[in-house]
């Protein structure tokens, strides 16, 4: 429900009347009643005239205030016979004097209190006939109180005022916001509009005349349940050819729950006769077996205890058509060089309740895309944008409603329009411009639009601003000349071009400047103000004509009395200056020239200036008194003037005697300045001034600012690791394995980072008195009080937590303000130590792994480790430190137990070390033996090898193996012995022998060491008929085998060919090519 606004009458409801402090002569008071009468709010009974009671009132009070003016003869109030009567507009501001006036303006005043007591004892209104939408109220007039006084013998009886009354109205609680409903002179009042079933609080307020009381108790009351609001028109949530689904929002139910819902219908016939379709309380309803597309009519009611609601305004809902017919091929309505306006018309024999939309298919010649949507809706006509110019592009029309799409009308053919040129390039002036003419020339545009360009128009702007164009060529050519300009002025010129496109852009503005002459001659300088004593200050006009160039400069001569040649006394850019050093009293000549960038004009006429009177002397030192330690109160006396009056003080302050600046200029005797610094030492000094001139300075006086709390904290960071030493401590740890497993120095133990946050700041401004302590707020917890310390490491807190840090400097006067709150983050816990494995070894190497990681480091891993081995003495030496998971250790003993042990570490400092771990070196194999020797004997043959020493008690045997023809290896002897002798050979098999050590171990299994090369026995020769006489020896020569090169021989010789053949390859490179 919407209640009117009240409208208050001169100042809000709640004001109080306030007796006036100088009562004003009767006619004030026809002021105030006809203010008033003229002027009714809104919602109330215009009063046109006063009743009778009030005339009589307004008569009394009159009567009795002549009567106590007649008395008061002596209090300057009477009038002479001749003189007018007095305005009671200007007596308003001037009170009246006299003890009778006095006494009897304390008795208006008192009925007016009795009056503002009597509005405000008004009682709360009574609420009856409540109603859902409606309540009457009514009240009782306020009363005479019993305080009132009775009125005096010669007194008439008092009259009752009339009272008039403002009722209003709160929808939101005992305190909430109000609202005006009703304002007359009756005691009851009929409330409407209101809404059913609500909470109201309603009181009364009394007004009579210019007096508002205050508004009574409120009284509460709930307006009774009804039916219903109107609900609105059911809508089409889907449907088909034959059937509707309607859905439909719940209406307010006023009070009292909806319990069915009736929706009626007028069967399709059209003739506004309604019939029930449905009757619950569902929110939706099927209809079924309708007619295809046809229109039906509904509307809608809900139903609660109270009643049934109002009907919802009729809506139609049509049901579904047939698909339908393609429509015909579509038309151009107008075209442009990017778009084209294409309609098309409605399908033929499609109802006209047939919702029907249409898709507009576009095809652009030569694209090979096909037929692309460019538009889709239920609109007959579409503007196709972003098109090429001058193309041709074929449209096709798409119909469809809600049973499917027609097939595609016939193909239409339309062509855009050519696009307007681009602007002319290169628009410059030709040659040096003339001071009233220069030539313009530019170049055909780069984009003529596909037409020819038929002619070029050039314009030409005065000034800067070129809001004024005016053309000065028209044609085909691409120059021009610009003429009958005015020297020194600056111009803007532009060009377009004209084709069957359209009119191109403009070019961008061109400026051009015209050269300047000298200027023409000034006025006389004339005297601003009244001439001083010692100075003269001089101003002057512009000179009318400047040259086509602005004025830059002016010189100023003086011709002292009785010399005839003058002095140049200013030269600047101003229209003013003041000479000084000048005779008080003597009258002197000035004359003045401008200048410009052509030079300078022709001196002006001479002008006779007479100096005045002098500046006032020195003032007396200023005394200085400090309210508090940033305020000061400085005040002075007046110097003599020497003839004028001083008309300011100027007074200049500053914290060192030859840097005072000025902070006050006035006519006051006295300044407070503010925003001083504490204990700090100011200068201060004052002149006079008149109209004559200024006076010398005061001497300076020198005050101190009492000390103060200090100032804030600044400049506060976070100290490094390094500097986090607990003082005291010292502890030693192992190094890296620089030189010989030696100790490194001892270094100073460190807080952790995980649990400590280390502070400096710099001292703060002590403000006097000396910094006694520093106190630390952290937040949630409880703050840190130190010492006169700038350095401070806070202990026992969280570890990976972020701490709201602000520091506060406290003295003896008190704690200061708090610096700027910044943030600081503990690290997190180091790392615990990963698990050691071993998983490779040998009789000199173990090869070490840990964690869960790549073997090689990455350059994002944080996490680092420290490996380290127990060395002969017990001490762990460095062997690893690094991101990597794996590490070999060299350079070990056979058969040798080791202990291991780990750390990891990262940003947030060095973990514990982890449990020791031993690992063993396995027993070391025999080393690889040199190929055997072989030897034939007759049908046997010999083989020799090396011998090896024992290894560490161990004896060593060799194993000889030997491979007949292409067969395997087979054994044929195992001992000590350090030769074999195989019998029975074939003369016609190749042989091949190899051998190996083996180590026979104590208290473990043998251990078989690699074999060696291989050496080849080849079959003797058969020697001819005539060969078999030989000598003894050949024949013996001839029976020696041939040894075959071993591996290692075979691969050195290939390594040596490959080196000669790079060395060859090189030389031919630095002869044949580079040479």
């Amino acid at each position: 429900m919407h209640l009117p606004s009240p409208v208050l009458k001169h100042g809000s409801r709640n004001r109080r009347y306030e007796p006036p402090v100088h009562l004003p002569v009767p006619s004030a008071h026809t002021a105030i009643y006809t203010e008033q009468d003229t002027h009714p709010p809104h919602g109330r009974a215009a009063f046109a005239h006063r009743d009778e009671r009030a005339n009589k009132t307004y008569e009394r009070l009159q009567k009795k205030l002549k009567e106590r003016q007649g008395v008061g003869g002596g209090g300057g109030l009477a009038l002479s016979k001749d003189s007018p009567p007095p305005s009671p507009q200007k007596n308003r501001g001037t009170p009246p004097s006299g003890g009778d006036l006095q006494n009897g303006l304390g008795e208006l005043d008192e009925e007016a209190k009795a009056l503002q007591e009597r509005l405000n004892s008004i009682c709360k209104p009574v609420v009856t006939d409540i109603q859902a939408r409606g309540a009457s109220l009514s009240w009782v007039a306020p009363s005479r109180t019993e305080g009132d006084d009775e009125p005096k013998e010669e007194e008439c009886v008092p009259v009752e005022p009339s009272f008039t009354y403002e009722v209003s109205v709160s929808y939101s609680g005992k305190d909430g916001k109000y609202k005006s409903s009703y304002s007359g002179v009756e005691l009851s009042a009929t409330l409407q509009d209101l809404r059913p079933a609500t909470d109201y609080h309603v009181r009364v307020q009394a007004m009579c005349n210019c007096l508002q009381g205050v508004p009574s108790e409120p009284v509460s009351f709930t307006t009774l349940s009804c039916e219903p609001d109107r609900p609105s028109p059911p809508r089409k949530a889907s449907g088909t050819k034959s059937s509707l689904v309607l859905q439909w929002k719940a209406p307010c139910d006023n009070g009292s729950k909806i319990q069915n819902y009736i929706l009626q219908w007028d069967e399709g016939k059209g003739t506004g006769t309604f019939e029930q379709c449905y009757y619950g309380p569902q929110k939706q309803y099927r209809l079924t077996k309708l007619s295809t597309a046809s229109r039906y009519s509904f509307r809608l009611a809900a139903k609660n205890d109270m009643g049934v609601s109002e009907f919802s305004e009729v809506v139609h809902i049509m049901t579904s058509c047939s698909v339908p017919a393609p429509p015909l091929s579509p038309e151009l309505i107008q075209s442009g060089v990017t778009w084209l306006c294409v309609r098309w018309h409605r399908p033929a024999g499609s109802p006209k309740e047939d919702e029907i939309g249409y898709v507009l298919e576009m095809e652009e010649e030569g694209s090979g895309y096909g037929f692309q949507a460019s538009y889709d809706g239920d609109e007959l006509s579409h503007t196709v944008r972003n098109l090429h110019r001058s193309t041709t592009y074929r449209f096709r029309v798409v119909a469809y409603n809600a049973e499917g799409k027609s097939n595609p009308s016939s193909v239409s053919e339309f062509i855009t329009a050519p696009d307007r040129p681009g602007c002319p390039c290169r628009l410059a002036v030709k040659g040096k411009p003339h001071p009233t003419s220069f030539r313009l020339t530019w170049d055909p545009p780069k984009d003529n639009g596909g037409s020819d360009v038929t002619k070029y128009v050039a314009e030409l702007s005065e000034g800067l601003s070129g809001s004024s164009w005016n053309q000065v060529y028209n044609g085909s050519a691409m120059e021009c000349v610009c003429d009958g300009l005015s020297p020194g002025c600056s111009y803007h010129a532009r060009v377009h071009c004209i084709s069957a496109g359209g009119e191109s852009p403009l070019t961008e503005p061109l400026q051009v400047q015209t050269p300047p002459v000298p200027p023409g001659p000034c006025q006389p300088p004339r005297v601003g103000g009244k001439p001083k004593a010692r100075e003269v200050q001089l101003r002057w006009a512009p000179p009318l004509v400047d040259g086509g160039s602005a004025v830059s400069l002016y010189s100023v001569e003086m011709f002292a009395p009785q010399v005839d040649e003058g002095r140049e006394v200013y030269q600047g850019s101003e229209l003013d200056c003041t000479v000084g050093s000048l005779l008080p009293g003597r009258t002197y000549g000035f004359r003045l020239r401008a200048a410009n960038k052509a030079g300078y004009g022709p001196f002006s006429e001479r002008s006779e200036v007479t100096t005045g009177p002098g500046a006032p002397e020195m003032c007396r030192p200023p005394h200085v008194t400090c309210k508090s330690p940033t305020c000061a109160v400085i005040s002075w006396e007046t110097p003599p003037s020497n003839g004028a009056a001083v008309s300011e003080y100027r007074l200049e302050w500053g914290a060192a005697e030859g840097s005072m600046q000025m902070c006050y200029t006035g006519a006051a005797l006295s300044h407070e300045l503010r925003g001083l610094l504490p204990a700090t030492s100011y200068f201060c000094r004052v002149q006079a001034v008149n109209v004559a001139g200024v006076g010398l300075f005061s001497d300076v006086v020198l005050c101190q600012t009492p000390c103060s709390v200090p100032a804030p904290v600044s400049n506060v960071h976070a100290l490094r690791e390094s500097e986090m030493r607990v003082e005291g401590c010292k502890t030693t740890e192992m190094g890296e394995e620089d030189e010989d497993e030696e100790d490194e120095e001892a270094r100073p133990l460190l807080y952790s980072p995980s649990t400590c946050l280390g502070l400096r700041w710099e001292a703060p401004c002590d403000h006097g008195s000396e910094i006694t302590s520093y106190l630390i707020d952290l937040g949630e917890r409880q703050p840190i009080l130190t010492g006169p310390v700038t350095k401070y490491i806070i202990q026992n807190l969280q570890p990976d937590t972020t701490y709201r840090i602000r520091i506060q400097a406290l003295n003896s006067l008190g704690a200061g303000p708090f610096s700027h709150t910044f943030k600081l983050k503990t690290k997190p816990l180091p790392p615990l130590p990963p698990r050691l494995e071993c998983t490779a070894s040998s009789h000199q190497t173990l090869r070490l792994k840990w964690g869960e990681g790549p073997s090689k480091a990455q350059p994002t891993d944080s996490l680092q480790y420290h490996l380290q081995m127990e060395d002969k003495s017990g001490r762990f030496i460095s062997l690893y430190k690094g991101p990597c998971h794996t590490h070999k250790v060299q350079r070990l003993n056979e058969s040798t137990s080791y202990a291991f042990r780990i750390q990891a570490f990262n940003e947030a400092g060095e973990g514990p070390f982890s449990t020791v771990y031993t690992f063993n070196t396995p027993r070391s194999p025999p080393a690889p033996l040199k190929a055997p020797r072989v030897e034939r004997v007759e049908e046997s043959c010999e083989v020799s090898w090396e011998t090896l020493p024992p290894m560490k008690g161990d004896p060593v045997i060799y194993c000889l193996q030997s491979m007949q023809g292409n067969s395997e290896f087979k054994q044929i002897y195992k001992g000590s012995a350090t030769s074999y002798q195989l019998p029975n050979l074939s003369s016609s098999t190749e042989y091949r022998f190899r051998i190996c050590a083996i180590r026979q171990c104590q208290d473990a299994p043998e251990i078989i060491g690699p074999y060696s090369s291989t050496v080849i026995l080849l079959p003797p020769r058969v020697d001819s008929p005539s060969v078999s006489g030989t000598t003894g020896s050949k024949a013996a020569e001839a029976q020696k085998p041939k040894r075959s090169m071993t591996d290692e021989q075979f691969s050195f010789l290939i390594i040596a060919l490959l080196a000669v053949t790079s060395i060859l390859i090189a030389v031919a490179i630095q002869y044949f090519v580079i040479e």
